[in-house]
C-alpha cells in the first residue's frame, strides 16, 4: 500500500498481549482497560497440518473473540491482531514458509481468520526461524530467507484485502532479543512488509539457566559473574544495527518475574547456583512475596532492576521504577513503544498504569 513505510511512523503505542488461558483465572478479555493499551494482541493461533492457521482454544476463543470486539465497539482506537505460534506452536512455520504455494496458504489463511473473526492484522510468533526453540520443531537453515518470504506473502494477501473493503490491516511479528536472532533473520529487509516488530527482551535469563540473573535487565552491568552479558539496550543496539527503523521497534515488557528457590546464600543471591523455582505474575508477588517481611528489595544501579531475596529464594522482577525507567528509555531512543506479556499478570493495573502515563 502506497505510504505504508509512514502511516505508523512516529505513533506511541502500548501493545498489550492477551494469554487465551488468563480466563481460568478469572481475566476474561471484558476486564482489559481498553483505554490504556493501544494494540491487544490475542496469543495463540495454531498452525495445523495443512499449514494453515486454526484457532488455538476453541473452548474459550469465540467467546473471548467477541469480547475483543466489544471492547472495539467501546474504544473505535483501539486494534487487536490475532498471535499466531509461540513458543509451544512454531513446529510448523518452517514448512508453511517452505514454498510459494505453501506461503500462499499460509497468507490466505490469516486473511480468513481475521476476517471471520473481527481481527485487524496479524501477529506471527515463530519461535524461531532457522533455531533455538522447541527440540521438536522442523528448522531450516532457509528459514532465514524463508520468514522474509513468508511476510511478503501475507502483506501482499492483507494489502490485496485492502483494496476490495479499504480497510487498512496489520501485520507484525514478535523476534528474539539476541543476537543469534539477529543473524538468523533478515532484519535489514523484512521490515518493509511489517508495521513493527516486538523485541521479546525478557527471559533474558530464566530457571532454565544455571545461575541466578535478571529476567530484564535495561542495561549489561560490570559484575564479575558466571553468566553471558546481555540487556534490553543491547538487544535494542543490535535489532537497530541491521538498519531495523527506530519506530518500527517496540520493546517487550514482562508483568512477571521469576523465582529461583534453594540459592546459595551469598551476594545477596545474585549469580548464584540454585535448584528449582517458579514463574511469579506481577500481581502474586506483590500479595505474596513484598509483603512478605523476610525478603529484601535490593537494586542493581547498572542494570535497573530490582530483585528480592531471602536467603534461599532469589526473584528477579519488574516494578514501577524499573518500568517508568523502561519507558523512558523508549521515548529517549525515540522507539515505537512497549509490548507487555502478559496483561492478566498485572490486573490492578499498577505497571500498566505507568506505562499508559508515559507512553499514551
Amino acid at each position: 500500500m502506497r505510504g505504508r513505510e509512514e502511516s505508523f511512523k512516529d505513533v506511541q503505542k502500548i501493545v498489550g498481549y492477551y494469554a487465551a488461558w488468563a480466563v481460568k483465572s478469572g481475566f476474561t478479555p471484558d476486564k482489559i482497560d481498553s483505554d490504556k493499551v493501544t494494540h491487544l494482541n490475542y496469543a495463540f493461533a495454531d498452525i495445523g497440518d495443512d499449514l494453515k492457521i486454526h484457532l488455538g482454544f476453541p473452548e474459550v476463543d469465540p467467546a473471548n473473540f467477541e469480547k475483543l470486539n466489544e471492547l472495539k465497539r467501546k474504544n473505535p482506537k483501539l486494534k487487536t491482531l490475532i498471535s499466531v505460534g509461540g513458543w509451544t506452536w512454531s513446529g510448523k512455520f518452517s514448512d508453511a514458509a517452505l514454498t510459494e504455494k505453501s506461503r500462499s496458504g499460509f497468507a490466505d489463511s490469516c486473511v480468513a481468520f481475521i476476517l471471520k473473526y473481527g481481527f485487524d492484522g496479524i501477529d506471527l510468533d515463530w519461535e524461531y526461524p532457522v533455531g533455538k526453540g522447541l527440540s521438536t520443531n522442523k528448522e531450516r537453515p532457509e528459514d532465514k530467507q524463508n520468514f522474509t518470504l513468508l511476510l511478503k506473502a501475507i502483506r501482499d494477501r492483507l494489502n490485496q484485502q485492502s483494496r476490495v473493503d479499504g480497510k487498512e490491516y496489520l501485520l507484525t511479528i514478535a523476534g528474539g532479543p539476541g543476537q543469534w536472532y539477529v543473524d538468523n533473520t533478515q532484519l535489514d529487509i523484512l521490515h518493509h512488509h511489517i508495521d513493527y516488530a516486538t523485541l521479546m527482551t525478557y527471559d533474558i535469563h530464566g530457571t532454565s539457566g544455571a545461575y541466578s540473573d535478571f529476567n530484564a535487565p535495561l542495561y549489561d552491568n560490570s559484575d564479575s559473574s558466571p553468566h553471558f552479558k546481555w540487556s534490553v539496550d543491547a538487544s535494542v543496539k543490535a535489532w537497530l544495527g541491521t538498519g531495523f527503523p527506530q519506530e518500527k521497534l517496540i520493546v517487550g515488557v514482562p508483568f512477571y518475574g521469576h523465582k529461583y528457590d534453594f540459592v546459595n546464600n551469598a551476594n545477596n543471591g545474585l549469580y548464584q547456583t540454585f535448584s528449582g523455582g517458579d514463574f511469579v505474575e506481577y500481581h502474586r508477588l506483590v500479595n505474596t512475596y513484598l509483603s512478605d517481611s523476610g525478603y529484601t528489595r535490593y537494586y542493581h544501579r547498572q542494570s535497573m532492576v530490582p530483585w528480592l531475596f531471602n536467603g534461599s529464594s532469589f526473584i528477579s522482577y519488574d516494578d514501577e521504577e524499573s518500568i517508568e525507567l523502561k519507558a523512558n528509555y523508549i521515548k529517549a531512543k525515540k522507539l515505537g513503544g512497549a509490548a507487555i506479556w502478559e496483561l492478566s499478570h498485572d490486573p490492578g493495573k499498577v505497571l500498566l498504569s505507568v506505562l499508559n502515563k508515559l507512553l499514551k
